[in-house]
């Protein structure tokens, strides 16, 4: 019963916790696309902004670790391993709606659409585009492109300068929100974004650690979990005066405070990292980007039960878990692989002077620590998101 020291969390080569609280979080996006009236008490759509903070924690400690393993962070690097990660799945995910679209006649919409999906400027579709949860990947790519040269190639590995440039992106996203719009304003997303890499800035420094420290105790980290559960069931009653970009910033803070808490061992912890939990968060992204599909084989086997119900929701969660665990086996993992194994042609450099056992990303790769390694060779963590669509 204590709290996690620093050299703990830096030795962490898995977070699964946090594994978990993706599967949570997809589900959620489920109950909330198809689970209709008796599912509205869980407010699912929110969930979207799990996955968002999620992933800015985790690159950006990826990022960290690998500067502080090599002294710098390769762009080239990373962007292959990011290409590899997101877009083999993805187009292969577009393409086979396109190819059911042709199936049935409908195909003119989405191939008027194309350039929006391939250009991810996904966020600019209309609201009866198929495909249409694809805008958050969208949303995710251009993060990628813009984080990574911002925080690892124009600041230099400085903490408080970091901190204060990261802060600012947040205040200036928060900036372009207009006072006045009909459906959310894309700016709040980043800045959703942006406090988890906040949270992976301040833990991966010492002094930062010890801030947040407290709350990897197991009985605060039980209470912040509780505390979090209870908000989550609670955002349904949130005043409508107040807007929907002030709910999602508190969410999302509220979520990069419950990162420490999952890092604890505490029990609720150890539950969201239980292997079942743990298998559906790793297969998360392309549950995600399938869900459609999964949906309309769930309403032709149970025709009887409509478009939005209980058995809907549950049904199309089964379907999507057996097609992502396919998708996961044979294309996410090998084309992973891919990335990784180019990424190191390109990144040809050892650990620096006095590193020579390098520094573990946040993964589980039994090489990830490996002291011949050129780059980093997570098996990345992040199954990135798995955002929910417009509801």
């Amino acid at each position: 019963m204590r709290s996690l020291r620093y050299d703990e969390f830096q030795a962490m080569r898995r977070f699964p916790a946090l594994d978990g609280l993706r599967a949570v979080a997809a589900i959620m996006v489920f109950a909330f696309h198809y689970g209709g009236p008796s599912w509205k008490w869980l407010t699912g759509w929110i969930g979207v902004h799990l996955f968002f903070v999620l992933s800015g924690f985790l690159i950006t400690t990826l990022l960290l670790r690998e500067e502080h393993r090599y002294g710098r962070v390769s762009l080239r690097a990373f962007y292959l391993r990011r290409f590899f990660r997101i877009m083999p799945v993805y187009l292969l995910v577009l393409f086979l709606t396109w190819g059911l679209a042709r199936l049935s006649g409908s195909a003119e919409t989405i191939e008027r659409l194309m350039k929006y999906y391939l250009l991810f400027i996904n966020e600019l579709l209309p609201g009866t585009a198929p495909y249409l949860h694809s805008w958050t990947i969208g949303i995710e790519q251009k993060f990628y492109l813009f984080w990574p040269a911002i925080a690892f190639v124009l600041v230099t590995a400085a903490f408080r300068r970091r901190l204060a440039v990261t802060a600012g992106l947040i205040v200036l996203f928060i900036a372009m929100i207009p006072p006045d719009i009909a459906w959310l304003s894309w700016p709040i997303h980043y800045v959703a974004i942006l406090l988890g890499c906040l949270t992976a800035v301040v833990m991966h420094h010492r002094r930062g650690f010890a801030l947040v420290r407290p709350l990897t105790h197991p009985v605060t980290a039980t209470a912040v979990i509780v505390v979090f559960v209870a908000f989550q069931v609670a955002v349904q009653y949130w005043p409508i005066r107040f807007g929907q970009e002030a709910l999602i910033g508190t969410y999302a803070a509220a979520a990069a405070l419950l990162l420490p808490a999952l890092l604890s061992r505490s029990v609720l912890a150890r539950g969201l990292g239980l292997r079942p939990l743990v298998f559906i968060g790793e297969r998360s992204y392309s549950m995600y980007l399938v869900q459609s599909i999964a949906a309309r084989v769930a309403i032709g086997l149970l025709p009887a039960m409509g478009r939005r119900s209980t058995a809907v929701f549950l049904g199309a969660v089964v379907v999507a878990l057996v097609v992502a665990d396919v998708l996961y086996r044979w294309v996410e993992l090998p084309m992973i692989e891919v990335g990784r194994r180019l990424a190191a042609r390109v990144t040809r450099r050892g650990p620096r002077d006095g590193d020579s056992t390098g520094q573990a990303g946040p993964t589980g790769d039994a090489d990830a620590v490996r002291p011949v390694e050129l780059i980093p060779r997570p098996r990345e963590v992040l199954a990135d998101t798995v955002p929910a669509g417009r509801g």
